[in-house]
């Protein structure tokens, strides 16, 4: 997953099919202080190699045999939360617009200069840690509105159970979960499991 306090990602996997241009984009990345993971020949080997060596951000051609890198790219942000760069030799359209879709936070055109490299992996770390931080809000918020929802059933619950206000329902749970040294989302969770709760 992305660090926030790295300026540059760490471990970088590299699949590219060409051997030259591998080497000269392992090269490159070593020269920024990245440590290189592979480089894989195709999109398969390189989802296996982020199995067993979990990198930071992947760096991928798109036209490889087998799975192509915007298939690995999609399946190493969703399985994995790694994002990634395509470098390739097509700006087609089509390229473009399914890299949109797929974790792909950079795209670089080759030939590859060492700057656009390091440009492009700055960009790229910072998008995606800021959508990794989005993530994090979002599903907070769910969270949150998920444990909201608890406490109002089982605030009902006490309504009907207890013949009492809602006001008195909602300072019953607050109570006991101060007395218990609880979250009031565990104490509500007692409450709709028939559990003792006060």
């Amino acid at each position: 997953m992305p660090a926030p306090s790295k300026p540059l990602p760490q471990r970088v996997l590299v699949a590219e099919d060409e051997h030259l241009i591998a080497a000269g984009i392992a090269a490159g990345l070593r020269s920024l202080g990245c440590s290189v993971i592979g480089p894989a020949p195709d999109g398969q080997a390189a989802i296996e190699a982020a199995e067993t060596e979990p990198p930071d951000m992947a760096v991928l051609d798109i036209r490889m045999p087998g799975v192509d890198g915007l298939t690995a790219a999609r399946q190493l942000w969703e399985d994995h939360g790694v994002p990634s760069i395509i470098v390739t030799a097509f700006s087609d359209d089509q390229y473009v617009s399914r890299a949109q879709a797929t974790g792909v936070f950079g795209y670089v055109l080759k030939p590859v200069s060492i700057e656009n490299l390091r440009v492009t992996l700055n960009v790229a770390w910072a998008r995606a840690n800021e959508a990794e931080a989005l993530a994090i809000r979002l599903k907070q918020a769910e969270q949150s509105l998920a444990n909201r929802r608890v406490v109002e059933q089982a605030k009902w619950k006490l309504i009907e159970m207890l013949k009492i206000t809602e006001a008195e329902a909602h300072a019953r749970l607050q109570q006991a979960a101060r007395d218990k040294r609880r979250k009031i989302f565990d104490v509500a969770n007692d409450v709709l499991a028939g559990r003792p709760w006060n």
